[in-house]
């Protein structure tokens, strides 16, 4: 299996003794994996997964741990994210414990199996089916010997008590990674019966600060990576002894407070300045403008010159053509234009028009309106030839394109209509603005002061024609329930049309139905759809148009002119202006974010767990004690051990001291110290338990797992006395 990494792998492991164990703390956060009776793991890494695929092979490789962001560029990660074998702090997903293993004894140097004694660390009170499973991967996949299970808050422990660190009796408190552990030592062996387990750790710190920074800083959420989070979190993060007093301070004493704030300032490019172009730099850029518009000019003339050639040599051809065509024989014309593709000479006649026409434009000579209208003439009854004929002198085929000619021409006279109409219109318009600037510059005051009145008179109009659409102007007395009846829902021109039909159904009621045989029933349709069409979707009348008029105008005029809102709409919301991001905004500043993260470990109801905090778990431990004895209560509390990645925030023992005293009764020994390596101190005590030679005591080997079964590994147990 191919893997990535950037870690050495070691090469003396088939020169270590088989009977040396192999000794792994798995963690929830991280793996560590050596041999027994040295001071230091071999190999540690993050333990997580990642099984990507290249972009160009489509290999699927497997990242196991810390990962080069470099090689990342030539694999796609987005379907396959960082993946974890654990569910809080027990092995669930074995799949991907398969990869850890598999990566792990193949940088320890392994190439076989694994011929030596294999002493692993779990959780407290790990499921016996984590441990079952745990134990049929070892056995049948890797072939160890002989297996022990330990847990790694109790290695700890031992180790700093032969440290001389803790005393035999005592508490062990570890916030770990995914969960916080506290277990009650009696005579040097744990007491699992008053053991207390809280779902709070350093992921959960971690997360918080990460969302904190995204909403603080929602500009660069990029740089917010959980590896750079955590970074962040060791180096910055503290236990605050009071939170309320420490909160009080950031508020009400920013002096102090700027001491206590930390700034991560990102790398920023100051944006181009738009400084004014020299004098040399004008000119420069005016004679280049200058040149390229001289070569386009060149590039137009010749592509001109080229055009009007061609149009020259087509129209010598065309009145070649019809000097021939005139000395042809009158039975020799239809095969004579058969070979030229022309119809008739009429055709011939208007493609020389044509190409005049476009001869002209292209020389660029003015148009003779007079000869350009005789033509149009000519092109109408040359296009519209059948209209003046007698229908008795057509044939059949004929009329049908007598009647298409005839449609057509009404038709491009409306248009021709229409656009007269359209010209006319602009000129008056035209016409009266050029009379209202006259007014306004005659007297000002006067002009502005006459707009307003018209304003207000054309707004009422409006709006009380908009009424009248909306209830007719009536009111139904109905104002508790507000009601509106049909006769108020319709309004004057509906209820016209209203009558116009009841009057045509009642006229047309009585016999047999004829209405529309006679052209005076068509009439009624023409009046209802001039006069009384359907109001809701109509353009907007004169008045409207007129005010949307007078309205633009006062907006040009008077600065402090204001337009009436219609009825039922608000004022537009104004769109945030995006600022662009200066220097300041590249300062990641980390205050009240330094205690207020590390602050979920005594009150997890924060993030929403509804479980104890640290010092109170303390408490909780000792009162599930099986004997209670004072005494024993008290040596308890004078050797309590901090352990676990999380103990390293400064201010936790401190802030443990004031929590535990004040739950304990009043003069209670409290003895709070950190482990000497809070977080290899797991695995140091592990390998010097697994180098004492009574070790192969305590582990059972495949053959027993195999005789009893599961069932035996539920009250596996393992002595931590020698």
């Amino acid at each position: 299996m191919p893997f990535i990494s950037n870690i050495q792998r070691q090469t003396d492991f088939n020169l270590v003794d088989s009977n040396t164990p192999i000794v792994i703390d798995n963690g929830a956060s991280y793996f560590r994996i050596g041999w027994a009776g040295e001071p230091e793991p071999r190999v540690i890494f993050r333990n997580i997964v990642q099984r990507p695929r290249h972009k160009v092979t489509g290999e699927t490789v497997t990242i196991v741990g810390d990962h080069d962001p470099a090689l990342l560029k030539y694999f796609d990660c987005t379907r396959s994210g960082p993946r974890s074998a654990f569910d809080s702090n027990v092995v669930y997903q074995f799949e991907t414990m398969e990869y850890i293993l598999d990566f792990g004894f193949d940088r320890m140097g392994a190439t076989t199996e694994i011929d030596h004694p294999v002493l692993i660390t779990e959780c407290v009170c790990n499921p016996v089916q984590s441990r079952s499973k745990m134990a049929e991967l070892l056995f049948e996949t890797y072939g160890v010997p002989s297996i022990a299970f330990g847990v790694d808050v109790a290695f700890s422990y031992k180790y700093n008590q032969q440290q001389g660190v803790c005393a035999k009796d005592g508490l062990a408190l570890c916030p770990g990674f995914n969960t916080t552990h506290v277990i009650p030592f009696v005579d040097g062996e744990p007491v699992y019966e008053g053991c207390c387990r809280t779902n709070i750790g350093g992921f959960h710190v971690t997360n918080h600060l990460k969302q904190l920074l995204s909403l603080k800083y929602p500009y660069h959420l990029t740089r917010f990576t959980w590896e750079k989070v955590e970074d962040l979190k060791m180096e910055h993060c503290y236990i605050a002894p009071d939170y309320a007093s420490e909160a009080r301070l950031f508020q009400k004493e920013p002096e102090q407070a700027e001491g206590k704030t930390r700034c991560w300032e990102l790398p920023w490019v100051p944006p181009p300045t738009d400084e004014p172009p020299s004098e040399e730099e004008i000119a420069r850029k005016a004679a280049i403008k200058e040149k390229q518009g001289q070569r386009l000019r060149e590039m137009a003339e010749a592509k001109r010159s080229s055009k009007i050639n061609e149009l020259e040599n087509e129209l010598h051809g065309l009145e070649f053509l019809l000097h021939q065509l005139e000395q042809v024989e009158e039975s020799e014309v239809l095969p004579f234009l058969s070979e030229t593709g022309y119809v008739n000479r009429q055709e011939i006649e208007s493609a020389r028009n044509k190409v005049i026409q476009s001869l002209r434009k292209a020389k660029g000579e003015p148009k003779n309106e007079q000869a350009e209208t005789e033509k149009e003439d000519l092109g109408t009854s040359e296009k519209y030839s059948l209209i003046n004929i007698p229908d008795d002198m057509l044939t059949g085929e004929q009329l049908n394109e007598k009647k298409k000619q005839l449609s057509l021409k009404s038709m491009a006279d409306g248009r021709q209509r229409l656009k007269q109409k359209r010209y006319e219109e602009e000129l008056e318009r035209e016409r009266k603005q050029q009379l209202e600037e006259e007014k306004r510059l005659e007297n000002p005051d006067l002009y502005l002061e006459q707009l307003h009145a018209r304003y207000k008179d054309l707004s009422e109009r409006v709006d009380q024609q908009k009424r009248l659409k909306t209830n007719g102007g009536h009111s139904n007395g109905n104002s508790l329930s507000g009601g509106i009846g049909r006769g108020e829902r319709l309004n004057a021109a509906q209820r016209e049309r209203m009558r116009l039909l009841t009057t045509a159904a009642l006229d047309r009621g009585k016999g047999e139905d004829t209405f529309g045989a006679r052209d005076e029933d068509w009439q009624l349709y023409k009046l209802m759809s001039k006069d009384y069409g359907n109001d809701d979707d109509e353009e907007p009348d004169e008045d409207e148009t007129e005010l949307t008029r007078i309205s633009s105008r006062l907006q040009d005029l008077d600065p402090t002119f204001i337009p009436k809102l219609d009825a039922g709409t608000s004022q537009p919301a104004e769109v945030p202006r995006v600022r662009p991001l200066t220097k300041e905004d590249f300062k990641i500043v980390i205050g009240v974010e330094r205690f207020r993260c590390p602050e979920i470990l005594f009150n997890p109801n924060w993030i929403g767990v509804d479980q104890v905090g640290l010092d109170e778990m303390a408490g909780v431990s000792i009162r599930r004690l099986p004997v209670k004895d004072e005494t024993l209560e008290q040596r308890l509390t004078s050797s309590i051990l901090v352990t676990g990645g999380s103990s390293l925030f400064p201010g936790i023992v401190e802030r443990l001291e004031s929590g535990i005293r004040m739950i304990r009764p009043c003069g209670s020994p409290i003895k709070i110290v950190r482990a000497l390596d809070p977080v290899m101190d797991a695995w140091r005590g592990a390998a010097t338990f697994a180098s004492d030679s009574q070790f192969h005591m305590q582990t059972f080997s495949r053959l027993d797992y195999y005789e009893k079964g599961e069932d035996w590994l539920r009250n596996y147990q393992l002595r931590y006395t020698l």
